[in-house]
């Protein structure tokens, strides 16, 4: 029984731990920047896939995007990630996520100019 509860435990904190990309993030409260727009990704992460979806707003037309659909993967080691951002109309653009305490990097790799080349990004909720 002992072994057992040993186990349930390992497999919970493993959990824990992997799901570091996880939840709502945004550049919201930047102190430091001057805020033309407000860029924000909600992930899920599962094992070493992340789903889920962003968007960015602005009160220039121009710099909306809508919903963007996210999908993409969680490297080995777990601090960084792979993502695609795909709008409605099928045109995409990659990024790498790069996961810290309370805090993520956002850096574009490549694709159509959906959204900003680099941020940071805190962790909402």
């Amino acid at each position: 029984m002992k072994k057992f509860i040993l186990l349930l435990f390992l497999i919970a904190l493993k959990s824990y731990s992997q799901n570091r990309f996880s939840g709502t993030w945004s550049n919201e409260k930047c102190k430091d920047c001057k805020k033309e727009y407000i860029f924000t990704i909600t992930i899920a992460q599962s094992n070493s896939a992340i789903f889920g979806t962003a968007e960015i707003t602005s009160d220039h037309k121009e710099l909306n995007t809508g919903i963007l659909e996210v999908s993409g993967y969680v490297y080995p080691l777990g601090d960084k990630a792979q993502i695609k951002l795909k709008d409605k109309n099928g045109v995409s653009s990659g990024a790498v996520l790069m996961a810290n305490d309370g805090a993520m990097q956002f850096s574009k790799r490549g694709g159509a100019d959906l959204v900003p080349k680099e941020l940071i990004l805190n962790k909402l909720y």
